[in-house]
Parts: structure tokens; sequence; C-alpha cells
């Protein structure tokens, strides 16, 4: 069965940097598009950014852009998220995805999700 695992999150300042990873198992990770998603406290879930199977469909939330940079390696099943300029807006439970297509990646619904990791940046 599909299984992701986020790591890297924590508590930085404002302008600090965190690298989230996802690693993935379970699946053909190469064929899937994968997304990161965040929900902060008493908000909605925001898509932040999704790639495509072969890296050539990238998309970002205008919240991020710029700031944020989405890549895999699947060779390694292994998705990550760079997040450069954090501001306190970014806190939130930031969580892993995947949907069973290849592209396009910005609309599907996601089907499977990991357990998230809290990302913290105080002002």
């Amino acid at each position: 069965q599909v299984q992701l695992v986020e790591s890297g999150g924590g508590s930085v300042q404002a302008g600090g940097s965190l690298r989230l990873s996802c690693a993935a198992s379970g699946y053909t990770y190469g064929s899937y598009c994968m997304g990161w998603f965040r929900q902060g406290p008493g908000k909605e879930r925001e898509r932040v950014a999704t790639i495509s199977a072969g890296s050539s469909d990238i998309y970002y939330a205008d919240s991020v852009k710029g700031r944020f940079t989405i890549s895999r390696d699947n060779a390694k099943n292994t998705l990550w998220l760079q997040m450069n300029s954090l501001k306190p807006e970014d806190t939130a439970m930031y969580f892993c995805a995947t949907v069973p297509q290849t592209q396009p990646c910005r609309y599907p619904d996601y089907a499977y999700w990991g357990q998230g990791t809290q990302v913290t940046v105080s002002s």
C-alpha cells in the first residue's frame, strides 16, 4: 500500500529556511504526481506546490512563489520542499500527497497522504 512519510519540519525565525522531505513506498512512485499541501490552525488546506512524474510540470501557490522549491528524485522515491525566506504565515502542518497520474498535476484530487510535519515560523 502507498506510504508517505514527511520529515524536516521544525521551528525557525522569520527569514529562516527549512527543507522538508517525503519518503514514498508501496507504489510506482515515478509514475505519480506529487504535491505538498499545508493547513494552519483554523484554516483550510492549501495547495503549496505540485510536480509531475518527470518534473516538467511544476506549480506553486502565489503565496510561496520565489521562496519555495519543489523537487523529486524518482530513483530514490523522495520528494523535497526547500523553503526559504519563511514568514509567520507559513506556519502550518505540511503534508506530502500523491495521485496516480503522471500529469497534469495542478488540479487532480490527491488520493494518498502522509501524516504531516509541523513547520512553525516565529516573528
